[in-house]
Formats: C-alpha cells, structure tokens, sequence
C-alpha cells in the first residue's frame, strides 16, 4: 500500500514543482476571478447583491478549514496533501461550470475554500523542507513570481476563453490544477524526514496544536504585526478601483491595466529586489516596505490624479515585495521541524484574515470619507512596520545567540 504514494519519478528538485503548483494555483485564480461575477449574473442566476457573498463562501472555506486541517501535512506527509488539495481544487472549479443558483455554487465555493486552505502552507513547507534555510528568502521569492506570472497568464487566456462561454473558464482552471496533480502523483517525492512527526501529545492537543500561535507567544506576536500591516497595506488594492472610478472617472479596463501593472511590477522585480536585500536586516527590510507604503498614502492622500494612482501602485508593489518572501522565511525558521506545515498554516490564517478584514475595513472607511483610508493608514502603518521590524530583530538575535551556544 506504501507504493501507491512513491512517485514514479523521483525529481531532484522537489522545490521545482512547489513552484510550478504555486503558479498553476495563480494561474487558475487569474483565469476564474476576474469573470466570476459575469457568469455569477448571466450564466448562473445569482443576483448581484450576493455575488460579494458568494466571494465571502470561497474565502471562509479557508478561514473555517486552516486552523484545523492546516498542519495535516506534518501528520500525513506533504505528498498526499499537496495531491488531494490540488485535485480538490480542480474538481471544485469543474464543479462550478455545472452549478445553478446560489446556494449550489457557495456549497461548491466552501468546499473549494477547505481543500485551497492547505495548498498554500504545504507548497511553502515543501520549499523549506528542501533548501537551506539561507536560501529560504530568495525561494519564497521564486514561487511569489511563479504566483504573479500565473496571475498575468491567468486573464488574458481567460478573455480569449469567455469568446466561447463564461462558465468554460471554470473548466479550464479545474484542467490546469488537476494536471498539477497528476505531475505530483508522478514526479514528487515525500519531503517530511522520518522522525519529524509530531508526538502524540501534540496530536491530541485539537485545535491548539494545529494553530501554534496559541502556543507560541513569539510567533503570536509575529503574526499579529504581520496582521496588522498586511491589513492597512491591503487598503491600497481594495480601495483603489473605487478611488480611481468614482473620484477619477477611469473606466474599468484602465483600472484593470493599473493592476496588471503592479503585477507585472511584482513578477519582473521580486527576485532583484530580494537580491537586493538579501544582507539587509530584518528590521530594516520591513521599515523600508512601511515607509515605501507610507509614500503610496502620502501620494495619494495629496495627489488625486492617474499620475498618482500610478506612483502609489509602484510603491505598494514594492512593499509587498519587500515584506511579502520575508514572513513565511522567519515563520520557517521560528517553526520546529516537525511542525513546520502547522506554522506556515499559521502564517495562512493570518492571510486569509487579511483577505477579509483589510477589504471590509477599507471600504467602510472609504464610505465615510476616501481620504480616510489613507489618513488612518500611515499611522497604523508606522505602528505596525515597527512592531514586526522589532519582533523579527529579536528573534534573528536570539537565533544567532542559540547558534554560538551550539
């Protein structure tokens, strides 16, 4: 029974296919995000008012699954998880081409939800459990650009697709992921070492072994930083395209492009810049990207124009790709081995809360004023940039003291 989980062929780089998943994931968001709420309205009969919901069901299928299923991969093995998550994401896309009405496609978009929750963290663990973790910045840096050159790729086949029909971009992301899986089923080797397991007591902990940040005070503090920046940056990307239409007049497409151009940005510039930085502390990393994110609400707090909105998307490109490689490196190296997938889901919680909260916050101070947002976020922002700056200098020094005592 053993055999059925050897791949038949062992790939030397198993890192390589963490990658090439990263990008089919993108890849199959890209190609299904932009035109849900078309087919959401025409195809499928959902009112427009739910469609938001609808959105809501996908992210909350994460949110609800990651802190219980989260770490399965330090139990079971990386292997079989990566290959029942991406198969059940792509039988989830598939399923929806053949959905009808609201409650079938949120019953669908739930279920996609839990099995994406641990696509995500195990691609992440799978890196680090087969590089140095030396290299881990300039790795999760590699699969943030496979994730962006899926995200460019994933739209523009999806506007030649939709020629056709809405609902065959549904199909074609369920085909991409599961051929992800079958590549997994043939080429990807186990990377969890025997004797990583964690022990029984951890096992029998439910809910709090599967989500460390209710043990581990310093990954908590860590988490609750990483939070709170992410959820004042994500203002930016939520905003935006209310900002740019209703106080800018621009069109829907040329929103569109401003946002293709901040990917473009992130694929083409992430690996330089994380070269860039690669001496560079931690603390003067996240600095950097809080003060590159203070720029983007200083610009556009003072300058509402295109020109503006173009400058404020570079500057939050780069903080997203200053920070972005950063966390899940510093999670990796704070996680024990055997509990390395448990971390990383951690870190997906916190991701998936960001996802909900920042556009949920925004918008409602947004509604209230549109320069609020940006006047509120460069507090929080300084507040936020300097609490992980000074969690991530405390554990880089008490990892260097660990080390010397060695």
């Amino acid at each position: 029974m053993s055999k059925f989980f050897l791949p038949l062929f062992s790939f030397r780089r198993p890192q390589v296919l963490g990658f090439i998943l990263y990008f089919l994931a993108g890849f199959a968001d890209g190609l299904m995000v932009p035109f849900f709420p078309l087919w959401a309205q025409h195809t499928a009969a959902i009112p427009v008012g739910l469609i938001g919901l609808l959105f809501g069901c996908y992210a909350g299928g994460e949110l609800i699954a990651a802190p219980f299923i989260g770490g399965i991969a330090d139990r079971v093995g990386r292997r079989p998880v990566l290959i029942l998550s991406a198969t059940g994401v792509g039988l989830g896309f598939i399923a929806l081409y053949f959905t009808h009405g609201v409650i079938e496609a949120a019953l669908v978009l739930v279920v996609i939800g839990i099995f994406e929750s641990v696509l995500h963290p195990t691609i992440y663990t799978l890196i680090a459990d087969v590089t140095p973790a030396a290299e881990h910045r300039h790795q999760f840096s590699i699969a943030r650009v496979c994730s962006y050159a899926g995200g460019i790729s994933g739209p523009l086949l999806g506007a030649v697709i939709v020629q056709s029909s809405l609902g065959d971009v549904f199909m074609a992301s369920g085909i991409a992921l599961l051929c992800g899986a079958v590549l997994l089923i043939l080429c990807l080797p186990e990377t969890r070492k025997h004797g990583d397991e964690p022990d029984d007591e951890e096992e029998d902990e439910g809910f709090a072994a599967l989500l460390p940040a209710f043990r581990d005070r310093r990954l908590a503090i860590l988490l609750f930083w990483a939070l709170l920046l992410g959820v004042s940056g994500s203002w930016v990307e939520a905003i935006l395209p209310l900002y740019a239409h209703n106080q800018l007049g621009m069109s829907d497409t040329d929103v569109g492009l401003l946002f293709t151009f901040g990917a473009v940005l992130n694929t083409f510039g992430q690996i330089t810049l994380t070269k860039l930085f690669s001496r560079r502390s931690p603390l003067f990393i996240v600095l950097s990207a809080g003060l590159t994110l203070i720029l983007a609400f200083g610009v556009l707090l003072t300058s509402p124009n295109i020109l503006a909105l173009v400058v404020a998307v570079c500057f939050y490109s780069l903080s997203q790709m200053m920070v972005g490689p950063l966390m899940p490196a510093a999670v990796s190296q704070l996680a024990p081995v055997r509990l390395r997938a448990t971390y990383m889901a951690a870190l997906s919680v916190v991701s998936d809360l960001r996802d909900s909260v920042g556009p949920a916050t925004g918008t409602a101070l947004f509604a209230v004023a549109y320069t609020l947002p940006w006047m509120l976020g460069i507090p929080v922002v300084v507040v936020a940039a300097l609490g992980l700056g000074i969690s991530l200098s405390k554990r880089s020094k008490s990892s260097v003291q660990n080390s010397e005592n060695v």
